[in-house]
């Protein structure tokens, strides 16, 4: 089932896709800003995934591998994808909330961007980025792979970063977190997206 948001003329919200580097603070940007986003009318979208949420990190659903095969199949998901050996689907409701004039938060995929861009040309695509050694003392504290995976993790994400997109968003988040909600509302108010 394919879903297109583009459609739904000047009521559709737009769909904010924040991507980023593993350990970039995704997730804790996103519950850090709930709050304002929440009162200015933005919706997150919550990912469902193939493991289940850990107990520091992302409120993800988490699915078995067969589990979100299913919803795959039935159509659940406006928005799929595979990286790092997870699935990550986003459910279909997010296009609900669009046409309802809602803008959406979706934690996205940086291989996914395209294809995204592709079914929602009016996205705002925000990346946030981090420093190196700030980067990987995040990984390594968060304790999920080893240095030499965390040391192949930073090399790709260096190649990744070198793929530059005038029309992506970038946002420093090497600081306080505050200052990185700071500049995502910002950036929002900017964009028309919040006012």
């Amino acid at each position: 089932m394919q879903h297109d948001a583009s459609t739904g003329g000047d009521t559709a919200g737009r769909l904010v896709f924040l991507i980023g580097p593993s350990g970039s603070g995704k997730d804790s940007l996103i519950d850090a800003a709930r709050g304002p986003l929440a009162e200015a009318g933005v919706e997150i979208a919550r990912r469902v995934i193939t493991r289940s949420a850990e107990a520091k990190g992302e409120a993800a659903h988490g699915v078995t591998a067969q589990g979100f095969e299913q919803l795959r199949a039935e159509g659940a998901f406006a928005m799929h994808w595979r990286a790092n050996g997870l699935d990550y689907g986003i459910l279909a409701l997010v296009d609900q909330w669009l046409a309802q004039g809602h803008s959406v938060l979706v934690n996205g995929s940086r291989a996914y961007l395209p294809e995204a861009r592709r079914r929602y040309p009016n996205l705002l695509a925000v990346c946030l980025e981090v420093e190196t050694a700030v980067l990987r003392e995040r990984l390594l504290a968060r304790g999920r792979e080893t240095p030499q995976e965390v040391d192949q993790r930073l090399a790709r994400n260096a190649r990744l970063q070198g793929e530059a997109d005038g029309a992506v968003h970038r946002l420093d988040n090497s600081g306080a977190l505050d200052e990185a909600v700071a500049a995502l509302l910002a950036l929002l108010r900017k964009e028309g997206v919040i006012h």
